[in-house]
C-alpha cells in the first residue's frame, strides 16, 4: 500500500514529543480563576467598562465585520478616527490600521524594500519581520543582537537602498533596542530604520507613547514604526506609523492591506476607548514597568536567572525544554498561568518562563505569583 501523502507527520510529531517540543492549545474560562501573567494585556485594559463597552458600542452601530477588504467597503469613519488618534498620539505623520501585527509588519518590510535593496535583521526579531524579510526578495544580512556596529558594517559593505529593521522591546528577553545609536547609524548611511514597537507601545516612556517616541525619534522623516492594538490598548490588530508617504505606499502596494479583510469594528471601538482611557489615566504604563522590576527583582533574589526587563517583559531561564514545559504546568496547576519559551520559538536556544507584567496586579497578586513561581523552580541539573 503507498504511504499516505501526510504519513510523515507521524514521526515529526514524535519526534517534537522526545524533545519536549509539543504545543497544546487550553480553551480558558471567560471567569477562570487563574492569576494571568502569560498574556500582554499590560495595562490591564481587555476587560475595563469603557473598553468593553467601545466594542460593543461600535459592533452595534457598524455591525459585526468589516464586510470586505479596506479598499473596498472595509473603511468606516471609525477606521479613519483610529489613525488620526494614534498618529497624533505617537507623534507620527499618519497611521495605517491592519487587521493583525504580523499583518502590519508584512507589509512594511515587502513593501518598503524588495528586490536590490538590502534588510538588516536584528537576530532576535519578531518571526513576522522575520518572515516579511523572507517575503520582501531582498538581500538578507542577519547581525548580532543590539549591535550597531553590526549594522554598520553591513550598510557600508551594501550600498545602495536598505532598511534596518528590529524590534523596540524584543518579545522573549524585554530588553530594548539601541534605537537612538541605531538611527545614527541608519542616517549616515542614508537607510531606513523600521521598527516593530508591539511591546513597546502603551508601556514604554513617560505616557506610554513608546520605544520610538522615547528614543526621540518620533515624526522623523527615515524612521517607520509599526505596533499592535492587542497588546497594551487590549484589543486586536496592527497599525503602521511614519511619513505620509510611506503611507500612501501601502495603501497602494501591500498585499496584507490590500488583499486582507478590514479590521472588525468592535476591535477599532476597543481601541479607541483604550486610547482615550490611556491619556487619562498616564499612570498606567509606569505601574507596568514597577511591577516588572519588583518580579524581575523578586526572582532574582531568590536565585532564579532572571532578565532585566525594559518593558513589561520577564524572561526566568529554565534548564532544558521538558523542565520549562514541566515548570510552567506547575505553575498552572497552582493557579497561575505564565508564558514557556523553547526552541525554536527562542533565538538564542535558551527555554525559559515568559512572564508579562500588568498594570492592574495588586501586591497580594505579585506576592503570589513569585511564591508559585519560586516553590516550583525546577533543580538544574
Amino acid at each position: 500500500m503507498a504511504e499516505g501523502p501526510f504519513d510523515w507527520l507521524d514521526e515529526h510529531a514524535w519526534r517534537r514529543g522526545r524533545a519536549g517540543l509539543t504545543r497544546t492549545l487550553r480553551p480558558r474560562a471567560a471567569d477562570s480563576p487563574v492569576l494571568d501573567l502569560a498574556s500582554n494585556d499590560y495595562l490591564g485594559l481587555t476587560r475595563h467598562p469603557r473598553v468593553t463597552q467601545g466594542a460593543a458600542s461600535a459592533a452595534l452601530r457598524w455591525g459585526a465585520g468589516a464586510t470586505g477588504s479596506r479598499l473596498v467597503t472595509g473603511t468606516t469613519a471609525l477606521h479613519a478616527e483610529l489613525e488620526a488618534d494614534l498618529a497624533a498620539w505617537c507623534g507620527a505623520e499618519a497611521a495605517l490600521v491592519f487587521s493583525s501585527g504580523y499583518a502590519a509588519n508584512m507589509a512594511a518590510v515587502t513593501t518598503l524594500t524588495g528586490p536590490g535593496a538590502l534588510l538588516v535583521s536584528d537576530a532576535a526579531n519578531h518571526a513576522s519581520l522575520i518572515d516579511g524579510c523572507r517575503l520582501s526578495r531582498a538581500t538578507t544580512a542577519v547581525v548580532p543582537h543590539a549591535d550597531p556596529e553590526a549594522v554598520r558594517k553591513e550598510l557600508a559593505a551594501h550600498p545602495g537602498r536598505a532598511v534596518v529593521v528590529t524590534d523596540g522591546v524584543f518579545s522573549v528577553n524585554g530588553d530594548l533596542a539601541p534605537l537612538r545609536d541605531l538611527a545614527g547609524v541608519c542616517r549616515r548611511a542614508g537607510a531606513g530604520l523600521l521598527v516593530d514597537d508591539a511591546h513597546g507601545l502603551g508601556v514604554v516612556g513617560e505616557r506610554g507613547t513608546g520605544a520610538v517616541a522615547a528614543a526621540g525619534l518620533a515624526g522623523a522623516p527615515d524612521v517607520v514604526t509599526t505596533a499592535v492594538l492587542s497588546k497594551a490598548l487590549g484589543s486586536q490588530g496592527g497599525v503602521v506609523l511614519g511619513p505620509a508617504r510611506v503611507i500612501r505606499h501601502l495603501v497602494d502596494n501591500a498585499r496584507t492591506f490590500i488583499f486582507d479583510t478590514a479590521l472588525a469594528p468592535a476591535a477599532v471601538g476597543a481601541a479607541l476607548a483604550a486610547l482615550r482611557l490611556l491619556r487619562e489615566e498616564p499612570e498606567r504604563p509606569a505601574r507596568a514597568r514597577e511591577v516588572a522590576r519588583d518580579l524581575s527583582d523578586r526572582l532574582a533574589a531568590a536565585g532564579l536567572r532572571t532578565t532585566v526587563p525594559a518593558a513589561a517583559v520577564v524572561s526566568v531561564l529554565a534548564p532544558s525544554p521538558q523542565s520549562a514545559v514541566e515548570w510552567a504546568a506547575d505553575c498552572r496547576a497552582r493557579g497561575v498561568a505564565v508564558g514557556c519559551f523553547r526552541p525554536p520559538s527562542v533565538p538564542d536556544g535558551l527555554s525559559r518562563l515568559r512572564l508579562t507584567a500588568r498594570a492592574d496586579l495588586t501586591d497580594d497578586q505579585i506576592d503570589r505569583a513569585v511564591a508559585v513561581i519560586t516553590t516550583t523552580a525546577p533543580t538544574a541539573p
